[in-house]
């Protein structure tokens, strides 16, 4: 066999494992769109939908570790209420995103964490230092909820997105007012 011919042997083999890998492995396709940055979706393709699972399911826990800072730090009876709700109900809502990764991608891989800030210990503004991360990540979350919506044609996905978007949204407006009513002028 001659040189050109098993060199180009190696080259179409590793152009078709490659292919292969993408056509039957969820988590290699996603992984490879998905590296090296950390904004947006990426492309409306077959996977986009297992992109939006793993970004939201990241995006719960990321909201229950700032809420358990609050619920360990705050003094405030509102931010302790609202923490201890975010931390009871975020479970169920990145079990039934995990179950959605099973079912259709049968990827069983834990979502990537997110790094969470660290809002300090009380003083103060303790209160202000959370309202504002929180604020940010709702942002966040109507923001990847509206690129979902326009990229997806799964029904689950569009109706997670739109209760998404519709409980963020209203929990911006609350988050805006106790900032204004307790830290007017800050």
């Amino acid at each position: 066999m001659s040189k050109f011919l098993a060199i180009s042997l190696i080259v179409v083999s590793l152009l078709a494992g490659i292919g292969i890998g993408y056509a039957v492995s969820p988590q290699y396709a996603a992984q490879a769109a998905t590296s090296g940055h950390d904004t947006g979706l990426g492309d409306a393709d077959r996977f986009v939908d297992l992109r939006y699972l793993n970004a939201m399911i990241s995006h719960h826990g990321t909201a229950m570790k700032l809420a358990e800072q609050a619920r360990d730090n705050s003094k405030r009876d509102e931010i302790i209420s609202l923490a201890e709700e975010i931390i009871k109900n975020e479970p169920a809502a990145i079990e039934e995103l995990y179950g959605w990764k099973r079912q259709w991608y049968d990827d069983d891989s834990k979502a990537p964490e997110k790094d969470v800030p660290n809002l300090g210990g009380y003083d103060e503004k303790f209160d202000l230092r959370f309202l504002n991360a929180l604020i940010a990540h709702h942002k966040e979350g109507i923001k990847m909820a509206n690129e979902i919506s326009l990229k997806s044609s799964r029904l689950e996905i569009l109706n997670n997105a739109d209760a998404v978007r519709s409980f963020l949204e209203g929990g911006v407006e609350m988050l805006d007012q106790w900032r204004s009513d307790w830290y007017t002028g800050d």
